[in-house]
């Protein structure tokens, strides 16, 4: 992009994409590093240079105008291009040519399927080998050596485990039975699951991690009982479907698991879903650092 004979410098554009994400000034210098003033005066650069503003400034906020976000929009789309040309070079000169067996929970590989597919586009010398996990083990694949990396849901508080790039967010979903009362409601919210039965997934999946679309408690603090224990996602589904609990679920569900009986209501007030790689720490090979890298620069 250049106006004027004078380019435009890279650090220039991350700073721009970087207060597009965060919307703060504050935030933008602390996450890159630099004082505020270098963020203000890298945008008030690029404004003078294109001749309108890119963002609307308040004493309480920062928006996008809509030129700053038709320009979010392509830089984004440039930054992943460079970005993945970086990391097929820095692949091609290691010789990345592996295997990656990638564990995944239910439909999780078809509501990835265009991230893996531009990842096997982008790295054709890698085999991509998807393998089933199931919610009442999690890690136990990952801990066995049977899968290279896991996509689970956040957060994940585990010391042998490294946290990569998060794939997915998306909010949850109430499945109960349908022609039950809560059937035919049009929402419903994290309070009344205190006078519901949750399904429980058992004791193998960390408390913490469980609890983040499992809660026990309501935002009042009132109990949120736990019945059934169900083991894998088919379990949960014709548990709900005899009327002996409910559950969350995430939204891909209401697609990808549209079952005679069962009926999804909405939860604005419930928790969102952020489905991120892990894998044990130590155990990064090149291929396994490219898939995260791409990932990163792909969302």
């Amino acid at each position: 992009m250049i106006r004027g004979g004078t380019p435009v410098e890279m650090r220039d554009i991350e700073i721009f994409l970087t207060l597009a994400e965060e919307l703060h000034f504050g935030r933008t210098a602390q996450r890159l590093r630099i004082t505020q003033s270098r963020v203000s005066h890298a945008i008030k650069k690029q404004e003078r240079r294109i001749g309108a503003p890119l963002f609307l400034r308040s004493s309480r906020s920062v928006t996008l105008t809509p030129l700053g976000a038709q320009l979010r929009a392509e830089l984004r789309q440039g930054s992943r291009l460079i970005e993945s040309a970086l990391s097929r070079a820095q692949a091609a000169a290691r010789g990345v040519t592996d295997t990656l067996t990638l564990g995944i929970m239910g439909a999780l590989g078809h509501v990835l399927a265009e991230p893996l597919a531009a990842f096997g586009a982008a790295y054709p010398q890698v085999d991509l080998v998807l393998r089933e996990a199931h919610f009442a083990d999690p890690f136990a694949p990952l801990r066995a050596g049977a899968v290279d990396a896991q996509v689970v849901w956040l957060p994940v508080r585990e010391p042998d485990l490294s946290v990569g790039a998060t794939l997915l967010v998306e909010p949850m979903r109430l499945m109960v039975r349908t022609g039950s009362e809560l059937s035919t409601c049009t929402a419903i919210s994290v309070e009344d699951l205190a006078e519901q039965t949750l399904c429980d997934i058992g004791t193998a999946a960390p408390a913490y991690w469980a609890d983040e679309l499992i809660p026990p408690c309501t935002p009042t603090g009132r109990r949120i009982p736990r019945g059934p224990r169900v083991l894998t996602f088919q379990e949960m589904l014709a548990t709900i479907a005899a009327g002996r609990a409910v559950a969350l679920a995430q939204e891909h569900c209401v697609q990808y698991y549209a079952r005679p009986g069962i009926t999804y209501v909405p939860m604005p007030d419930g928790p969102v879903c952020r489905w991120t790689v892990v894998w044990r720490t130590g155990t990064e090979t090149p291929v396994l650092r490219a898939f995260d890298a791409f990932t990163r620069a792909f969302g």
